[in-house]
């Protein structure tokens, strides 16, 4: 895991240093408008987040699904307690 958000920086793509097989670059989060559930504009705080993955390692799909584990975990954390 890589972060720059404490230093201001929205987004990144963090590189891989072997013997590693993939690297999470975390951004600041931020307030941006959303579009809510119902069609109306909201604000929300987003932060963004890459995986970078050796595919020589790591199939892409099995990242993939990793990354969709991760985004529902933080976006749900009570689900951590289940």
């Amino acid at each position: 895991m890589s972060n720059l958000g404490m230093y201001g920086t929205t987004s990144f793509s963090a590189i891989i240093n072997p013997p590693h097989a993939g690297i999470l670059a975390v951004g600041a989060a931020t307030r941006r408008p959303v579009v809510e559930e119902d069609g109306s504009l909201g604000a929300a705080t987003v932060m963004s987040v890459t995986l970078s993955a050796d595919h020589r390692v790591l199939d892409g799909a099995l990242a993939a699904q990793w990354l969709a584990a991760f985004v529902a975990r933080i976006e749900n954390p009570l689900q951590i307690l289940l």
